[in-house]
């Protein structure tokens, strides 16, 4: 029921509830070209005035007002994070089982987080400094005679920031091969190499598991489908595209713009607390804390 405050109906728990929902008749009928045209999908100052017969007297200004003095405004929204595998918490529950034993076992066990990503020739645009003038706003430059790409596997140490990474024009199962026997080497030491990765069928192709029997010290560790945030090296190809790729100046000189991605990654090849903090392994993160044993 609305509080009366100085004079005036306080609805702010009313409008909050109805704006948490689709709106409807009323917003349709505001919206919508034809009488059988759909209601809108979001919230405007116009749906919202309409919804509420209380609100039908005011001016757009004046709705916006009142929503600001509900503390209420745009805000970008967070996408629901939604894995539709039935084994999610078993799976989940197994990824923290082998994330606590590399930290209590660092000298037997290793832990990595295994991704493929691809880039191309031609540089994705993104917000650069520039004139003011439309005309001289900044140009991602195309060039050359195609768009080619190349493609990486890479390899994260969940407790050290250790990058390795195998890069070739294609990721088949070949190359997935190479690389499972590239961190085989690189880990010699170990008794044990955790390698995380999401269900791609390449991983789970019959010469791909054949060849893992000769390499019994791996043991893939399979992440729930469609579960990207349980895959901290995603956020390095982010790091990688955001810092090097994105509005690149090296459309036509291809070998140049792959030896600099190379360097990028090369970077972390000892281990980088930085890069483990950036991709949530060191922090407040759910992951971090699994690792500290939380």
């Amino acid at each position: 029921m609305a509080a009366r405050i100085g004079g005036v109906f306080d609805r702010k728990e009313e409008v909050t509830e109805r704006l948490q929902q689709a709106p409807g008749a009323e917003a349709q009928q505001e919206k919508a070209v034809t009488v059988d045209g759909p209601p809108p999908s979001r919230w405007d100052l116009r749906t919202i005035r309409v919804t509420f017969s209380w609100l039908r007297n005011y001016s757009l200004s004046g709705v916006w007002r009142l929503l600001d003095s509900y503390d209420l405004r745009p805000r970008s929204a967070r996408v629901q994070l939604y894995s539709p595998d039935p084994e999610y918490i078993s799976k989940v529950a197994y990824l923290h089982q082998c994330l606590r034993e590399a930290v209590l076992a660092p000298d037997k066990i290793v832990f990595v987080f295994w991704d493929e990503m691809g880039y191309y020739r031609w540089p994705d645009p993104a917000p650069d400094w520039g004139l003011a003038a439309p005309a001289a706003a900044p140009v991602a430059r195309r060039g050359g005679s195609n768009n080619k790409q190349w493609r990486i596997i890479g390899a994260l140490n969940a407790t050290t920031g250790q990058v390795d990474y195998l890069d070739n024009y294609i990721a088949g199962r070949k190359q997935i091969i190479q690389m499972y026997r590239q961190l085989d080497e690189v880990y010699s030491w170990a008794e044990q190499v955790y390698v995380a990765q999401d269900n791609w069928s390449i991983h789970k192709h019959e010469d791909v598991l054949a060849a893992l029997v000769d390499l019994p010290r791996i043991q893939p560790v399979w992440l729930p489908t469609y579960a990207p945030w349980l895959n901290p090296i995603e956020k390095l190809w982010r790091w990688l595209r955001q810092d090097v790729l994105k509005m690149h100046r090296l459309a036509t000189d291809w070998e140049e713009l792959r030896r600099r991605v190379n360097s990028f990654l090369d970077q972390f090849r000892s281990g980088c607390r930085d890069l483990l903090r950036y991709v949530g392994l060191l922090g407040d993160g759910k992951l971090a804390r699994v690792l500290r044993g939380e």
